[in-house]
Formats: structure tokens, sequence, C-alpha cells
């Protein structure tokens, strides 16, 4: 199956499950992309997205339909009846059961387009976020009814509950349409094993959370997963986020509806440098993957800003004024894990050094993970994770973690971080917090603040831990270098007489060199 999959590069980690494990929600997206045609991945992604998040809430509407019917009382048709169990209201003419019908019209477009209408005029929540282009001329009719045959004759039972599936098929096309993107994918979506190695070191049981660059509102999904598998109460946790590409926004309303988590996204996308739609927030964890080196973000609109504590970050590029965002936006005992290029570890321009020096100072940084390449499909650029404590147990002390030997490769191009090396990072960190980890060369080292003025405040984990100390093989170190020098010069040896040979055929061809 394994091998199935990286040969179809459809290898994207899962929350619950690894890699070789996709079934269904490959089957799902091979199966949609018949749809695809001439629509580019960004056009098309509304178009799959949107049909998955109409299957689900016409099912879930469609069974608390029948348990009303079969009660009895004729409160079937009573929206109160639906809303007040977190389900959304499915007019009649909307109802998937009505959309199947015509799946195979000429009207299709226009049917599932009215039927998205009609849902966001009952539903407040969903005002201005379904997707409402499936009339469009370029999308192929005879192509949309056969998907709509699909999602009308999967057998949801086979495979778990429903909006397990539906939301796990949800995150899957997410991430192939990430892939497809490229860089661009990279705006709306964070790989699943980095979303779940800041959950799991952050374990969000309850209070706020929040995300101002919230994608698909992969963070929060996650969290949510967090809270239900270790028996807490989703209703324990509060989410708040905010994104700037109004079709991610409406990505992100979708993908929580659909697990049935209710966010506080504001009431439109916006820059959230620029318009802050939760400027009194202040939140318990923030959990966030930022555009990376962000140059354009509005400094010049913003010197004076309350958020700037700990110096004003340089026009050209925004990592430190994603993190002072977040820094500000903490409660008193708020902690962060967000992503962040590895640059912001080391930079001295633009000032970028002297906020870092600031933070450090102000006993903020808890711990700083390095992590593998890799593990994106939309960039290479180097990252590191970085978590925040206002309220550190380990004054002046800070966690540094080398992983950039963890994970493992499932294709040619993508790295995936396994169950275990999740958790042994977040047991690392939890170890140090108890004051009871003990420094392992080249993967893990605690320094305190003045360990890290004298590496003039440069947050690079290598620095720290060091480097792995090799097995003595037993080989006497003279020994060890009259074996390998003699080695090296019978290889030299053989070097010189495949020169020689290069040249004489070179030669004989008419080249000298």
């Amino acid at each position: 199956m394994k091998q199935e999959i990286w040969k179809n590069r459809m290898d994207i980690v899962m929350a619950e499950k690894n890699t070789a494990d996709i079934g269904f929600e490959k089957q799902i997206w091979n199966a949609a992309c018949v749809l695809r045609g001439n629509l580019d991945a960004s056009e098309y992604k509304s178009v799959v997205l949107g049909l998955i998040f109409l299957k689900y809430i016409s099912d879930r509407f469609d069974d608390k339909y029948r348990e009303l019917l079969a009660e009895g009382d004729g409160f079937e048709e009573d929206i109160d009846e639906y809303t007040s169990e977190g389900i959304f209201f499915v007019p009649a003419g909307a109802r998937w059961s009505e959309i199947a019908a015509k799946a195979h019209t000429p009207e299709i477009g226009t049917v599932i387009d009215d039927a998205m209408r009609a849902i966001e005029k009952e539903n407040k929540r969903l005002k201005d976020i379904l997707p409402k282009n499936f009339a469009r001329p370029e999308l192929d009719k005879r192509r949309l009814g056969d998907v709509v045959d699909l999602f009308t004759n999967i057998q949801m039972i086979e495979h778990g509950s429903e909006k397990d599936i539906l939301g796990r098929t949800y995150e899957y096309c997410l991430s192939m349409f990430a892939e497809q993107e490229g860089k661009r994918g990279g705006e709306f979506f964070t790989p699943s094993c980095v979303v779940r190695t800041l959950v799991e070191v952050l374990k969000p049981f309850k209070g706020r959370v929040y995300d101002p660059c919230c994608g698909s509102g992969g963070m929060f999904v996650q969290s949510a997963k967090f809270v239900e598998n270790h028996s807490g109460n989703i209703s324990n946790i509060s989410i708040y986020g905010q994104d700037s590409n109004p079709t991610t926004w409406k990505m992100a309303q979708m993908n929580l509806a659909i697990r049935g988590i209710e966010p506080d996204l504001g009431t439109y996308a916006a820059d959230t440098f620029l318009d802050d739609r939760h400027p009194t927030l202040r939140a318990d964890y923030i959990m966030a993957n930022p555009p990376f080196n962000l140059s354009d973000w509005g400094a010049d609109k913003l010197k004076e800003d309350v958020r700037w504590q700990y110096g004003m970050p340089p026009a050209g590029n925004a990592n430190f004024a994603w993190l002072q965002h977040m820094i500000y936006h903490l409660a008193p005992a708020g902690r962060i894990g967000m992503v962040l290029a590895n640059g912001s570890l080391s930079s001295q321009s633009g000032g970028e050094g002297e906020i870092r020096k600031n933070i450090i100072n102000a006993d903020l940084v808890e711990c700083i993970v390095a992590m593998p390449t890799q593990l994106f499909y939309t960039t290479q650029i180097p990252v590191s994770l970085w978590f925040i404590n206002k309220q550190k147990k380990q004054f002046g002390k800070t966690l540094f973690i080398d992983a950039r030997k963890m994970g493992t490769m499932v294709s040619r191009k993508l790295r995936e971080l396994t169950d275990n090396d999740i958790k042994k990072i977040s047991d690392t960190y939890e170890a140090f917090v108890d004051g009871t980890l003990e420094d392992v060369k080249g993967f893990c080292a605690v320094a305190d603040t003045e360990e890290i003025e004298k590496q003039d405040y440069i947050l690079t984990p290598g620095r720290y831990v060091g480097i792995e100390e090799q097995e003595d093989d037993g080989e006497p170190f003279e020994e060890k270098m009259n074996r390998l020098t003699s080695e090296l010069s019978e290889l030299f040896v053989k070097s010189h007489e495949l020169e020689d040979k290069i040249r004489k055929n070179l030669g004989a061809i008419g080249y000298e060199i």
C-alpha cells in the first residue's frame, strides 16, 4: 500500500494516521480529479471542498430529519431543532437527495449554486462563505454530475464516523491542493506533523486558542483533536483566528464547521497587522505558521504601533513583527508555539538582532527546535519552532533541540515526523519544564541567558547541543590513520590512472588537455 501511495504522490501525513494508512481519502481525491479538466488548482479547490462540505452538512441534516420524522411531532422542518444541536439547517431544494436527482441535467451547476445560497440564507454563520461558482461555463457539467454521483454513492459507515471521514477527506484534499499550488499552497496549509508537534508541546486543554494567520484552520483542528484524544471537553477551548486571504478564510470556516468547531475568525478576511480583528484578545495559546520572510507587510503605516515592545521590525521582513504581535496578544500566563524561518535565529539585519536580544533578556524564549528539511511541499526554506512562555518554570533557561535528523522520507520530496519523533520532542520539553532533563550531545541542551549572551544572542540549536558522540570502534588512532591514509593513497593512484586514460582518449579524437 505504501509503495502505491509513493508512486501516486498521494502521501500526505494525516493527523490520526500514518501516510501508509491513507485509503478512502485518496479514493475520493482520485475520483474527484475527473472534474478538474482545464481548471487551475486554485479554482478547482473551491469546487471539491465545496462539494465535500455540502455533502457533510446535508447528511448531518438528513440524520436529524429522520430522527424527528420518527418522533412524529411534526418538528422536522423546525430550524431550531437543528441549530440547537449545532446542525446546519438545509432547506428544501438544497438537500443532497434533490441535488443527486439532478446530477446529470445541464442545470446541475445552477442547482448546486442555488443550494449554497439557500443554505447561507438559513444559516447566518455561513453567510458569504460557501462557493457559488458551479454554474460557470468552464466547469464540465457531465463531470460535475459524475462527482455528485461519487459523493452520493459513498458508503461512509464502512470507513468510520462520517464526521471524521469527511473531515479527514477535507484535510487530505487541502494538502493535495497545497502540493499542486506550490509556494502559494503554503498560504493555507501547514503539514499536519508540524502542527501536531506544536500542539503536543503546548497541550491546549482549555482556554483561548489564537492563530493570527490561520490559513485553512489546521492549528484549530489539531487542538480540538488533542482535547478529544485526551478525554477533554471541546467546549473548554475558544477559537480565535484571522487570515487576509478571503478564499482561505472561507476554507477555514468550512473546515472547522465540518469538525463541529465554532470559531471567531472575524467578520471578514483582513490583514492582521493593519486590521487586527481581535485587538483586545489575550490568548492562552497561540499557534501559527506565518508567511516566511514576508517583505511587504505595511511597516511604514505601523511605526509607532503598541505591539513593537521589543523594537521596530524591519520593513523588509515581518518575522519579528509576527512574533511581537503574538507576544502582545498573550495572556499573563500565555504560551506561543510558532514556525519561523531559520534566519530569525541569527539575523542581525534591520535591527532583528536587537529585537531578539530584548525578547531573550525578557526571559520569554522557552524552547527552540531546529526542524528537518523537506517537511513542506511549498518551500525548501529551513525552519525552526519557537516556544514562548510568559511564565517559564525554568527561569533564565532555554531548551534547544536539534531535530534535523528526525523524520522519515515518504517520497523523494517529502519528509514527515513520525508519532515517535513528535513524542520524543514533547517528552524532552516536559522533562526540561520538570527540571529532570539531562543534555544529550547532538540532540538537546539547556542554556542559561548568560551562555546565550556569549553566543551574541544567536539561537541556532547546533551551537548549544554540540555534535553527537560517535561510538568507539576500538581501533587505535594510529592504526586507523595509517589504514585511512593508505586507502587514500591507493585512491589517488587510481585517480591519476583514470586521468591519463581520459587524456589519451581525448587526444585520439583531436582534443588536448
